[in-house]
C-alpha cells in the first residue's frame, strides 16, 4: 500500500527562482527525450538509460549525471501511464499500430529526485540545484520519522503550484525497506492502477499538433500548508 506525505517548503525569492530554473532545465530534458520514444516505441527505463543517457548529458552538461536519471525515470513514466493506461486514449491498442503520438512536457512538470539528490537529516533536507544545494529547513511529525526509516521510500517529487513549491515523498508501506525493490515501474502502475493520468503534459498528433488533452501527481493536487497525511 502506498501512502505519501507531502510537505511545503518556506524558501527565499533567490531559492525560489532557483527551484523555477531547476524545473524548467528538468523539462526541457523530458522533453529532448521524448521524441526517441515516440520513434522507438520504447519507454522502458533501462533500454532509454542506454539509448540516450549519453547524449542527454552531453547536451545538458549542467544538470548533473543523477538528475539526467531521474528526467529519464520521469519519461518512463509519463509515457507508460499514456501509453498502456487502459482508459487512455492513447493506449497502444486504441491505436491499433498507428504511429505514436508525441508527449510533451509543460514547464511546470514535477521534479524528480532521489536519495543521492536530497537528503534528510536533523530536520535539515539538501537539495540539488543547478547552483549547488540548497539547505532549508524540513521539520518532520515524530511519526512521519519514523515511516522514513521503517517504509520504503518509492519517489521523491518536487511540485509547484500557484508559486509555491512542495515536496511529496511517496512510501510504500507494506514492505520493509530493507525487502522492497526499487522497480522503475512500480509507481507508474501504482497511478494506472489508481485512474490517474499525468496532467503535466500534453499529447501531440504524428504532426506535432496538440491534441488538446492534458493528461500532476499527488503532490500538486494538494492545498495544505504543510499537510502530513497519514494513510
Amino acid at each position: 500500500m502506498n501512502s505519501s506525505l507531502r510537505i511545503q517548503l518556506h524558501t527565499t525569492a533567490e531559492q525560489q527562482a532557483k527551484l523555477a530554473e531547476l524545473q524548467r532545465v528538468f523539462a526541457q530534458v523530458c522533453n529532448a527525450l521524448a521524441p526517441l520514444v515516440q520513434e522507438s516505441s520504447c519507454w522502458n527505463r533501462v533500454a532509454l538509460h542506454h539509448m540516450a543517457y549519453k547524449r542527454l548529458r552531453q547536451q545538458y552538461p549542467g544538470l548533473g549525471s543523477q538528475m539526467v536519471c531521474n528526467a529519464i525515470y520521469s519519461v518512463s513514466r509519463a509515457c507508460r501511464a499514456v501509453y498502456q493506461h487502459p482508459q487512455s486514449p492513447f493506449n497502444l491498442q486504441r491505436l491499433a499500430g498507428k504511429p505514436l503520438p508525441l508527449v510533451r512536457f509543460l514547464p511546470s512538470s514535477p521534479v524528480y529526485f532521489d536519495r543521492h539528490t536530497l537528503s534528510l537529516k536533523d530536520g535539515m533536507a539538501s537539495m540539488y540545484t543547478l547552483d549547488g544545494r540548497m539547505r532549508f529547513n524540513l521539520p518532520l511529525h515524530p511519526a512521519d520519522e519514523q515511516r522514513f526509516r521503517d517504509h520504503k521510500l518509492r519517489e521523491i517529487v518536487l511540485a509547484e503550484q500557484d508559486g509555491l513549491y512542495a515536496l511529496n515523498f511517496t512510501f510504500d508501506e507494506g514492505e520493509a525497506v530493507d525487502q522492497a525493490p526499487m522497480g522503475a515501474s512500480h509507481a507508474a502502475m501504482a497511478m494506472a492502477a489508481a485512474g490517474d493520468l499525468p496532467e503535466y503534459v500534453l499529447v501531440c498528433d504524428a504532426d506535432d499538433r496538440e491534441t488538446g488533452l492534458s493528461l500532476t501527481p499527488p503532490a500538486t493536487q494538494a492545498t495544505a500548508q504543510p499537510t502530513h497525511p497519514h494513510p
